[in-house]
């Protein structure tokens, strides 16, 4: 019996992913190749490493491949600047990364653009909106928005408001806007996990060890992670 690797059909941002009855859809899928990319400080390995012990613990075969930043101090939003760890799982045995990622979290616009040569044609993206903003995209040479110019069109696009909708879960821990928004991570790590039927109590002690020292930061997190797969 093939190990469940079901995918969501959709996560488009007007919320929910339900069909006709009211029932989520789902594809079965026997292989699967995600990346996640985004600035070195969004927290890119931190989140790949999460979402591949979720995936060992289910019982899935899974190769990975960690990539760093070309420079370690490269401005944030800038390409030399982006970091990404992509992912492969699958219900049979498999000896590499893969090459071409079903589908890519791109948590601003470097990451789209350091990307999306290697994504296939069809895949899912799934962007954080609330980086598309002019200053940030100037930074990488959009001059206008891939995600309304209709670059994208060839992919299955996923505008979410990532870190609106984190600070919004996060607005009763008194923490600064700084602080809420380096949960975004965890958020869409939340929303991946869903994606992808991931179990979600290794990581919820994860972090409450992590930040053991730090209880309130340790439930920020949590509730970061749990709005993700809410949202979904």
């Amino acid at each position: 019996m093939a190990v469940d690797t079901t995918h969501a059909s959709d996560t488009s941002a007007s919320g929910g992913t339900v069909g006709t009855s009211g029932v989520k859809e789902v594809r079965r899928l026997d292989r699967v190749i995600i990346r996640f990319a985004g600035d070195s400080g969004d927290g890119m390995q931190l989140t790949g490493d999460r979402f591949t012990s979720e995936t060992a613990s289910f019982g899935n075969d899974l190769s990975t491949l960690p990539n760093f930043p070309a420079e370690i101090r490269a401005p944030a939003g800038t390409l030399p600047g982006v970091s990404s760890f992509q992912l492969h799982f699958a219900d049979h045995d498999i000896l590499t990364p893969g090459d071409a990622p079903n589908v890519l979290v791109a948590m601003n616009p470097a990451a789209l653009k350091a990307n999306i040569a290697d994504v296939p044609r069809g895949a899912d993206i799934i962007v954080n909106t609330d980086e598309f903003t002019k200053r940030p995209m100037a930074k990488v040479g959009y001059l206008t928005s891939p995600l309304e110019d209709g670059s994208l069109e060839a992919y299955q696009l996923h505008p979410v408001p990532l870190t609106t909708l984190t600070i919004e879960a996060l607005k009763d821990f008194g923490l600064s806007r700084k602080e809420a928004e380096r949960s975004k991570n965890m958020f869409a790590l939340g929303l991946l996990s869903w994606m992808y039927h991931r179990p979600t109590e290794g990581t919820e002690q994860f972090l409450r060890t992590k930040f053991a020292k730090k209880p309130n930061i340790a439930e920020a997190n949590v509730a970061a992670f749990r709005a993700g797969w809410n949202f979904g």
